[in-house]
């Protein structure tokens, strides 16, 4: 293979769309954090209520029904299943964590779906996959910090949050492989977890202002954002050519952090950046220049 990336107009369109979801994604963070004292179960509920929205309006516009394949039925849940309970300890964790810390954990996502597609897709992972997922980890424990007290637990629950994604990733993965639809997948989740979030709001909803209801609504809209971008950017150029991409993420959640919310990320959690992205750029050089 050629070592020379082709820098056509599709693959600049590509990092476009990822750096746009990465920046949708960023706002989602940044919007459920300083929509202040609520509880996690609320802002889960509305920020997919409006992802479920946006789905079904454009799967009532495809007009070829909501219909999901027998077989993939169990794959669907199991997407479901994984990727709400990520979120929920992902939005736990924007509240208790500096939202680039919990930005962070949740990136730790593509590692554990190598880790998952082992038993789920039978993909055998290389030796650099391996190497990379492994130093990824001791990256995440220089912003778990472990301590054994109860300050640790929103960074292990934003680590999960990581590995909830990564785990529903794996499933989509096989899904698509399957032929399944991406709004019907999209769709299916958030539904999903506005099943499993709405009955918190029965026995523990807290009013809200017009002001905390935008932000939620503004969280939905950077998902959304985050969601049709990262879609978009691998219809026009591969995964292995553009997902590093996607780690901007983190540095945009830290401006934010910095610019509204006078957080300073810790030294120590620096360096855990450094080297899960580092560990990401390593599998993304090696996946450009040595695989098909």
């Amino acid at each position: 293979m050629s070592n020379k990336v082709n820098w056509n107009n599709n693959h600049v369109k590509g990092i476009l769309c990822i750096l746009a979801a990465a920046v949708g994604f960023s706002f989602m963070t940044f919007f459920v954090r300083i929509s202040g004292d609520l509880p996690t179960m609320q802002k889960a509920f509305f920020r997919n209520a409006f992802a479920a929205v946006v789905a079904i309006i454009l799967l009532a516009k495809e007009g070829k029904g909501f219909n999901i394949a027998k077989g993939n039925r169990l794959d669907i849940f199991f997407r479901c299943l994984f990727g709400t309970s990520g979120l929920i300890c992902n939005f736990y964790a924007i509240d208790h964590l500096g939202i680039a810390d919990a930005n962070m954990l949740n990136k730790l996502s593509p590692f554990f779906a190598i880790l998952v597609s082992i038993p789920l897709l039978k993909e055998v992972p290389s030796k650099v996959d391996v190497t990379t997922t492994i130093i990824a980890f001791i990256g995440a424990l220089f912003i778990i910090r472990p301590t054994g007290g109860a300050e640790a637990i929103p960074a292990l629950l934003g680590l999960y949050g990581g590995f909830g994604a990564g785990t529903a990733y794996a499933f989509v993965r096989k899904l698509g492989k399957k032929g399944e639809r991406t709004p019907i997948i999209v769709m299916c989740f958030s539904v999903f977890s506005c099943l499993v979030t709405g009955p918190f709001l029965i026995f523990d909803f807290h009013p809200m202002t017009i002001k905390q209801f935008m932000f939620l609504m503004l969280a939905g809209v950077g998902a959304s954002i985050g969601q049709f971008g990262i879609t978009t950017a691998y219809k026009y150029a591969p995964a292995k050519e553009i997902s590093v991409f996607d780690y901007t993420q983190v540095i945009f959640a830290a401006m934010w952090g910095m610019l509204f919310l006078n957080e300073i990320p810790v030294p120590l959690s620096i360096v855990g950046y450094v080297i899960i992205i580092g560990m990401a750029v390593l599998r993304w050089y090696y996946n450009l220049h040595h695989l098909d």
